[in-house]
């Protein structure tokens, strides 16, 4: 079981997110930005993050920068809807493991964050 940060502003999203990832076994905490995620970074350590790029205020890309500098290690994983965003993202945030494109199903989104969760136990280990 990891520890996962969801940051997304989309609630319908958010909530779809966060329960697929807990019927896998994760423990999931979800918040609805970027400054939310902050927060919640400082306050304990996540195995993973997971974020939207287009967000109110600290966007994804911001929060990825951000948050790897206080956890080096911790993959970060982004969804958009926006192809160009997804580009953004690729070139700007060097720590991302990939961006996952919206909409998603359930399958798809859980295959990466497992996907990401086994590559940082390979590092780890």
């Amino acid at each position: 079981m990891a520890s996962i940060l969801v940051a997304e502003d989309d609630q319908a999203v958010r909530d779809f997110v966060s329960r697929a990832l807990a019927y896998y076994g994760h423990s999931v905490t979800s918040v609805p930005d970027g400054s939310a995620a902050l927060a919640a970074l400082s306050e304990r350590r996540f195995d993973l993050m997971l974020t939207d790029i287009v967000m109110p205020g600290l966007d994804g890309v911001a929060l990825a920068a951000q948050a790897t500098k206080q956890d080096p290690a911790m993959p970060v994983l982004m969804m958009t809807g926006f192809a160009s965003e997804g580009q953004r993202a690729q070139t700007a945030a060097g720590p991302v493991e990939r961006v996952i494109s919206k909409p998603f199903s359930l399958k798809e989104i859980c295959a990466a964050v497992e996907e990401a969760l086994a590559a940082r136990r390979g590092k780890v280990h």
